[in-house]
């Protein structure tokens, strides 16, 4: 599966249980990103895109290929099941008490990188990592 994620510049998620930050023009990029494919998330995601198959088990039901938009979820349980990882930087630090559980150096590589404009947010990077 191929797993997306938002985090700030310290791999934050999550402050009070609640998202950083929100960006249209990022939703919008994911959804062209995904077209055509199956994208999966859970409930809190799923307001923001309207092509998504919403199931609090997505990451078990996710087949190899699929995209998994993670908001609020662990990862690490799912490591070995993730081909691919695109993480969407804000590029700012904001307040975080809840952050990605997987290290990136030694077992992922980074492959490439690409920047847009958001729509509340001058610049998003995306990272692709890679095994």
């Amino acid at each position: 599966m191929i797993v997306m994620v938002c985090l700030d510049d310290n791999n934050g998620m999550l402050f009070n249980h609640r998202r950083q930050s929100h960006d249209k023009a990022l939703c919008a990029y994911i959804q062209r990103l995904t077209e055509g494919s199956r994208l999966w998330m859970n409930a809190y995601s799923a307001p923001f895109f309207a092509h998504a198959s919403v199931a609090e088990d997505f990451l078990e039901q996710a087949a190899q290929e699929d995209y998994c938009f993670v908001e609020n979820l662990p990862l690490q349980p799912y490591e070995a099941k993730i081909e691919r990882l695109l993480v969407f930087r804000w590029n700012r630090v904001y307040p975080a008490d809840t952050y990605l559980d997987l290290i990136l150096d030694g077992v992922w590589h980074l492959q490439r990188q690409e920047e847009f404009i958001g729509s509340s947010h001058d610049k998003i990077t995306m990272e692709v990592y890679e095994r």
